[in-house]
């Protein structure tokens, strides 16, 4: 594993096609329905076939990456860290929110161990990948080395890598991981080059002093790392979470491989903002799947020119938000290739739509 290896990989992003694009919404605009009448539905259809080159989803997979962080020593959230491990198991037993969002839009759920601080035995569900028992305390240090920043990046290559080898054709990133609204804030804040507390909020429901805790520790730990804002590796490596690692490489490894990925919340934004740093042409890979309550997503999501696609208050992660808006790329193509055109229904077009 290489800084090489990852320059390789970001050189095979390629633009996504405009002539598919164009031709996916002259589609649209023929329908027998006014223009532009469904509204960013019409775009998601488009943007998935311009994409793939494909009108149907064949395969969907959540890959929800889990990892620990050493700033919880920071008293930065309202959870202990032995909640990761024990979600785990919860994911891979199908019993959490992300499984029943997942069973209803028809997608796989893989949980990726990156950096949860408890071993696991094998399970089916669980890929190992695990770089360490969780993260440094960034605010007494470097999160975790260049090399297991790169590690990490890498592992979510493989990820996109199998999802393609696999027959899957859309992609949602999921997280897990106690205290990650933390490193996803300092991202967030050194990239976007804002100050911490308009940035940081208040993740699983911590107090005022609880907030305060937070904001110093993302405080001091900008301040002691320096993370290069011009340097997505360097940011990861100093204030970041494998976890968060893993989902920026999932999203590049799906970008060169030409598959659409479904962005879910915060910390998945945090991994989308790295991705995009990387490279410009990953941000027109990626579905902003919804508006999180964390007010710091906005920022990340004007950084790389997304929309989200739902405002419905979601603040959960996991990958929730982004298995409810696959089924409404579904949507958008099943209109693609079910509405008939004017002249197909034998409907008379309006002089002015």
């Amino acid at each position: 594993m290489s800084q090489i290896e990852l320059q390789h990989i970001i050189e095979q992003i390629k633009p996504v096609s405009e002539e598919k694009l164009a031709a996916a919404q002259a589609r649209f605009d023929s329908q027998a329905k006014p223009v532009g009448s469904l509204g960013r539905l019409e775009e998601f259809g488009s943007r998935f076939v311009a994409i793939t080159g494909k009108d149907k989803v064949a395969g969907k997979r959540v890959y929800t990456f889990a990892g620990d962080h050493g700033v919880t020593a920071e008293g930065v959230s309202a959870f202990p860290q032995e909640v990761t491990p024990q979600m785990v198991f919860n994911f891979v037993d199908g019993g959490a929110s992300i499984n029943a969002l997942a069973r209803h839009a028809g997608a796989e759920v893989l949980v990726v161990d990156m950096g949860v601080a408890t071993d696991f035995e094998d399970m089916d569900g669980l890929i190992k990948r695990k770089i360490a028992k969780g993260t440094a305390n960034f605010a007494e240090g470097p999160a975790m080395t260049q090399e297991q920043a790169i590690q990490a990046l890498l592992t979510g290559v493989e990820m996109a890598r199998q999802a393609k080898a696999d027959g899957i054709d859309l992609v949602g990133t999921g997280d897990m991981g106690i205290g990650n609204t933390t490193p996803s804030a300092a991202i967030a804040a050194c990239i976007c080059r804002l100050p911490v507390e308009q940035v940081t909020h208040r993740g699983t429901g911590i107090d005022d002093e609880g907030l305060a805790r937070k904001i110093l520790a993302i405080s001091k730990g900008l301040e002691v790392n320096q993370p290069n804002p011009q340097d997505a590796v360097d940011v990861l490596a100093k204030v970041g979470g494998f976890e968060i690692g893993g989902i920026a490489g999932l999203i590049l490894g799906c970008a060169a491989e030409g598959i659409p990925v479904v962005v879910d919340g915060f910390i998945s934004t945090a991994g989308a903002l790295i991705a995009s740093e990387l490279h410009p042409n990953v941000r027109d890979y990626i579905f902003a799947a919804h508006k999180s309550v964390e007010i710091g997503h906005h920022h990340m999501l004007h950084k790389i020119g997304q929309q989200p696609m739902l405002d419905l208050g979601l603040r959960l992660g996991e990958g929730t938000g982004g298995a409810v808006a696959m089924t409404l790329i579904e949507a958008g193509l099943q209109v693609l290739r079910d509405v008939l055109t004017f002249d197909q229904a034998g409907v008379s077009e309006g002089a002015d739509q």
